[in-house]
């Protein structure tokens, strides 16, 4: 079915790149910067405004180098991944929206007899790292099949299903503080919680590095087969979609809160709630932000009214609201 396009709101006043600010990113990244991008190009709900700058970035240094630019100007940074788990607002993004390029697509094994070391870019898609490690014989990231985003992406919500997490299998994590610093930091200092990672303020995850152990491949491959079924025959993966909307509450399940509480195929304008996972907001064709949250407000509404438990999403609301 062809999707019908986007509404797209009426312009905004947006914060202005000063004319150094502009100057010196074109000379640095030439063709890799453009101004007004509309940011719904770069999310899976294939929803959000524009922001005022996009630049692409190879390397570490790189980064460490545009934030030295941006914090000279007082111009606000936002890293954006694969734009998976974000809505972004229909006004979008003031200042620079960053994205890792190709220089953070690498996974490099140093594999033993018993276990693996593994060094991941940020940018890499998740599935491909799971499946990566399943071919190898290395355990521990199964439960990912199906996950969709980047490493780096993962990481920041300490990602997880089917009782597995991606913070389990960290050592280390390497990154850009927006001071300019390039730094690794070691397990012992991150602070991973559930669908959460903390981080110091204004780090940017750019590598990670785990240990996996070897495991059985015939087990791991149907353990992955298990989650690709079960994803397929309960999530909507034909329409755009953030994935999950609201985290799941101590001792119960987000989804079955919700469809107890009838919000199955609850529509605001091109936002639907699917029919296949009451946790899950689809955009039938034209969807706005503001469509979706009005939605994600209603659903919680209903949640709370029936059963007492105010949902906390999981999906981040990025830009100017």
């Amino acid at each position: 079915m062809m999707m019908a396009a986007a509404r797209q709101p009426e312009p905004q006043a947006r914060g202005a790149i000063d004319e150094p600010l502009r100057q010196r990113l074109v000379a640095r990244f030439g063709a890799r910067v453009r101004y007004d991008e509309p940011l719904a190009r770069h999310t899976s709900f294939r929803i959000g405004g524009p922001a005022d700058a996009w630049v692409d970035v190879d390397d570490a240094d790189e980064l460490a180098e545009l934030f030295g630019a941006a914090r000279e100007s007082a111009t606000p940074v936002f890293t954006l991944g694969s734009g998976t788990n974000v809505l972004v607002s229909d006004r979008g993004v003031r200042g620079v929206v960053v994205h890792l390029g190709r220089g953070f697509h690498f996974i490099e094994w140093a594999e033993e007899a018993e276990h693996a070391a593994v060094r991941a870019g940020a940018a890499m898609p998740f599935k491909k790292l799971v499946y990566d490690a399943v071919e190898r014989g290395f355990e521990g990231l199964e439960f990912g099949e199906g996950i969709p985003g980047s490493v780096g992406g993962g990481l920041t919500m300490n990602a997880g299903a089917f009782g597995g997490e991606i913070g389990k299998v960290v050592t280390s994590l390497q990154g850009v503080h927006r001071e300019g610093r390039v730094e690794e930091l070691p397990r012992s200092a991150l602070a991973f919680e559930y669908r959460r990672l903390e981080l110091p303020p204004g780090w940017v995850i750019t590598a990670v590095r785990l240990t996996l152990a070897r495991g059985d491949r015939a087990e791991m491959e149907k353990r992955v087969a298990a989650a690709r079924a079960k994803r397929k025959k309960n999530q909507p993966l034909g329409l755009p979609n953030a994935g999950s909307i609201f985290k799941n509450p101590p001792g119960t399940f987000a989804g079955r809160l919700l469809e107890e509480a009838g919000v199955k195929g609850l529509a605001r304008g091109g936002a639907r709630v699917s029919e296949l996972h009451a946790n899950f907001i689809v955009n039938q064709g034209g969807a706005t932000a503001a469509e979706v949250r009005a939605l994600m407000e209603e659903m919680r509404a209903r949640v709370q009214a029936r059963s007492g438990v105010r949902l906390e999403p999981e999906v981040k609301l990025v830009g100017e609201w």
